[in-house]
């Protein structure tokens, strides 16, 4: 089937036929940390070297959301509706109150400064879980080179008191990661180190206490290339991005299908009527499509 790659024959009940991979906009540098807004019905996302927040919406098309962006990276909402952000430049995360204000709500862990945060997301109790690799320290392209402080680790914020904990500590890269639907799990990609020949490069799976990790098991292995962002659908199939396009992989950890995308993709999200559009930030293009299953959808 043009456009797609069948692993498994479950994967055809996702994938319609008649609904073509759409391009959206071109002309950025690296589309990072797509997020939807329902009630705005737009989709924000970062071109990460461009130092912008772009926004797009059915009705307007492309617009700048916010430049300067401190270089921001990932991005998710919280409980309130607000914006979560992920800022390399700042080496922090942040949150957009409604007047668009913005507030700093951890930049430091024990006194020293975080790396670079990528990728966050929120859970139903109102906390908040990123994952904070070098990347964006390491070179003068996606924030600009410092000194890193901190290892490289996974963390839990609780916006209530502040309170800031480690949740995972033994990545090379944290990078993308996401809820299972019921919450019982969180799935992480290890992209590894930069600039090595072999870089350590999977998905894992931890078991999701009230405050803490446990397991963290490797859940499967994105190849070509490696997972960056994804996230789950309504039956918690994990959607990952990779080099061809994006990967549909089953709780079990098996491989459905590909959608066949012609360029890198970094990251994606569910949006549109029902959550059944798929957005793909793919390197310098954004993309979307349409799928016969929805996103999950918080509890």
């Amino acid at each position: 089937m043009e456009g797609f790659a069948v692993h498994d024959p479950r994967f055809l009940a996702y994938i319609l036929p008649n609904a073509p991979l759409e391009r959206l906009g071109e002309g950025f540098r690296w589309c990072e940390g797509p997020v939807w807004f329902a009630d705005r019905r737009e989709l924000l996302f970062s071109d990460v070297p461009n130092d912008r927040v772009m926004r797009w919406s059915e009705s307007g098309g492309l617009s700048v959301f916010r430049q300067p962006a401190h270089f921001e990276n990932g991005h998710a909402r919280d409980r309130e509706g607000r914006l979560l952000s992920c800022s390399h430049r700042g080496r922090c995360i942040t949150r957009t109150e409604i007047d668009g204000s913005v507030t700093v709500l951890a930049d430091r862990y024990r006194g020293k400064r975080l790396n670079s945060p990528n990728d966050i997301v929120c859970r139903s109790d109102g906390t908040i879980w990123f994952t904070d690799p070098p990347y964006g320290i390491q070179t003068d392209y996606e924030g600009g080179k410092q000194d890193s402080e901190l290892p490289a680790a996974v963390y839990r914020l609780d916006p209530r008191d502040g309170a800031l904990s480690v949740v995972a500590d033994d990545f090379q890269g944290p990078n993308g990661l996401c809820f299972s639907p019921d919450e019982r799990l969180l799935y992480v990609s290890e992209s590894g180190l930069q600039f090595v020949e072999d870089p350590l490069q999977h998905i894992r799976v931890f078991e999701v206490g009230e405050a803490a990790l446990s397991g963290g098991r490797i859940f499967h292995k994105v190849e070509p290339g490696y997972a960056d962002g994804f996230r789950c659908d309504e039956h918690g199939n994990l959607w990952s991005s990779a080099a061809d396009g994006v990967h549909c992989i089953d709780p079990s950890g098996t491989l459905l299908g590909r959608i066949l995308v012609p360029s890198t993709v970094s990251n994606l999200a569910f949006g549109g009527r029902n959550l059944s559009r798929l957005f793909l930030c793919a390197s310098h293009t954004l993309y979307a499509i349409y799928i016969n299953v929805r996103g999950a959808r918080l509890l």
